[in-house]
């Protein structure tokens, strides 16, 4: 789950993470009200759940609150295109309005999870304000890290190490050490799986300040943070993903024409992989589960088919924990509730297989048999091609 920036700089806060006064604004009037509450000059920054939004023209410096209601007035509602949100953008629904710092330096830091090495990382840079992948990719160097033992927790020696990475200077070290500190009690306490700051400046005025605030939560720890689910902003989030979680289904929507529909995730990767080694591309990521009945088809068959850009289903089973047989008929019944436009190839692997196939052969839906997943893929990338497996 992620959350806008204004929400995750109230978080840092109550862990005593130093950020700029600002409030959050839903309408122009609301913008204006917190420009005169703060006074001076103040940063007008879209709120949407992407990455680059001072390069789309979602953040812009206002001298006053008649400067705050024009810029608002623009940001507010418009269609933002960032590198992160694709060419069709996101619209713009709530802004943030900041106070001007003056920055001096822009700095990194961030937590992810390092699955190679089963810890997590803190990184440091000092080539904050630049897109960190970017940095990684021409100066790996800038990049400083410290891995963190889930035993032992973030170390003091690591946190001084990182604040002198950062090249911060006299007292500055001890507030970076102090910042760094509390960004680890935040991430841990609040189950994140993403956490980043970029930039952390450094001020005119020597002050270390978080001027971003960029967290992921791990969905499946919610249930023990009812405090973070009013922070969901369901609007930001794909349609159909939400559709999917309301049926415990585990869907992610990609980019291609070949629409997935497996029961486990490691066979859904596996099944992804083949559908591109024949050349096609997968439209999504569909784990409906252990339990293929007839209701979680159903809606998985929906949930698919509300992406236009399929033209063609897998439905890749394996009967283990529910026979083959019993899927079969889920899928069929499934079927003959959702009105299903494109072709749909289906391979059954695993108990009672054999006896699933021929009941979908023998079914009046138009359904494409497949043997192996080999052949699965191949029939449906030639599917939405239009031509013969």
């Amino acid at each position: 789950m992620k959350i806008h920036e204004y929400q995750g700089k109230a978080i840092f806060a109550d862990f005593g993470v130093p950020v700029p006064e600002g409030y959050p604004a839903f309408t122009v009037d609301e913008a204006v009200a917190a420009a005169e509450k703060i006074g001076g000059k103040v940063i007008v920054k879209a709120q949407i759940h992407a990455g680059g939004r001072g390069k789309g023209g979602g953040v812009k410096l206002a001298d006053g609150p008649d400067d705050v209601r024009r810029l608002a007035g623009e940001i507010l509602g418009m269609r933002l295109v960032t590198h992160q949100t694709g060419p069709e953008g996101q619209e713009v629904q709530r802004l943030l309005i900041e106070k001007a710092s003056n920055i001096a330096r822009e700095l990194y830091a961030g937590i992810v999870l390092d699955r190679a090495r089963a810890c997590y990382a803190m990184m440091v840079s000092t080539e904050g304000g630049v897109e960190i992948e970017k940095v990684a990719a021409e100066t790996p160097e800038k990049i400083v890290k410290e891995w963190i033992d889930p035993a032992l927790g973030l170390q003091p020696y690591q946190l001084r190490n990182l604040a002198y990475a950062l090249e911060l200077k006299g007292k500055q070290v001890k507030e970076g050490v102090k910042i760094l500190k509390a960004l680890w009690q935040a991430f841990e306490a609040n189950d994140c799986s993403l956490m980043e700051i970029n930039p952390l400046v450094v001020t005119e005025e020597g002050e270390v300040l978080a001027l971003d605030a960029k967290l992921n939560f791990d969905d499946n720890a919610l249930f023990r943070q009812p405090d973070l689910a009013g922070l969901r902003d369901m609007s930001e989030e794909d349609p159909n993903e939400v559709e999917a979680s309301k049926y415990s289904l585990n869907y992610i929507k990609l980019d291609g024409t070949v629409g997935c529909m497996v029961n486990g995730a490691g066979l859904a990767m596996a099944t992804m992989d083949i559908i591109k080694y024949h050349g096609g591309e997968p439209a999504n990521f569909l784990d409906v589960g252990g339990v293929a009945n007839a209701e979680t088809v159903a809606n998985g068959f929906r949930i698919l088919l509300g992406d236009p850009n399929v033209k063609a289903v897998l439905v890749n089973i394996f009967g283990g924990i529910v026979r083959g047989d019993r899927i079969a008929g889920g899928i069929i019944e499934a079927l003959g509730q959702v009105k299903v436009k494109v072709p749909v190839v289906v391979r059954m692997e695993g108990t009672n297989a054999e006896q699933a196939r021929k009941m979908l052969a023998d079914s009046s839906l138009d359904f494409i048999v497949a043997t192996t997943l080999d052949d699965a893929a191949r029939k449906a990338v030639a599917a939405v091609k239009g031509g013969p497996a």
